[in-house]
């Protein structure tokens, strides 16, 4: 059953980001980037490669980035290619976990927001709409 009151959805969220954060402590190794498996024709004449039907050379595995503003590509070993997938699949899992723990932050915040807002102001305070500052609706006095 879905919390009703404010207090439950709040501990909801809480225990949702917490849940999270505990998440992230078993993610290992992270590396950005992608693998791709080559295959090429080299310039040999009567070689395999331009055979009919052909058959390329490869796969070679590459394991392409961009590192500080360039792209970079690197060949690997099969070995190094299933170490990367790893360590890739790990980042995009960092990223999501990272997602969500924002989205659960933002209802959280609003929610506390809410209730800072009624414990602290009489109802004849409002958040105005243009600035976000507290306003009041009672009248100030004209400035001289």
């Amino acid at each position: 059953m879905p919390p009703t009151n404010t207090a439950e959805r709040l501990a909801d969220y809480e225990q949702k980001y917490r849940d999270l954060a505990a998440e992230l402590a078993t993610i290992g190794l992270i590396h950005s980037g992608s693998i791709t498996r080559r295959y090429t024709r080299c310039a040999t004449p009567g070689c395999k490669c331009h055979a009919d039907p052909p058959q390329p050379h490869g796969p070679y595995h590459q394991w392409t980035a961009k590192v500080n503003g360039k792209t970079v590509t690197r060949r690997l070993t099969e070995s190094e290619a299933d170490l990367y997938q790893e360590w890739i699949a790990n980042d995009r899992r960092l990223r999501h976990i990272i997602q969500q723990m924002r989205q659960i932050a933002a209802k959280a915040t609003e929610l506390k927001l809410k209730q800072a807002a009624s414990a602290h102001s009489p109802s004849r305070l409002h958040l105005n709409p243009r600035t976000g500052n507290r306003a009041s609706t009672r009248s100030r006095p004209a400035k001289p």
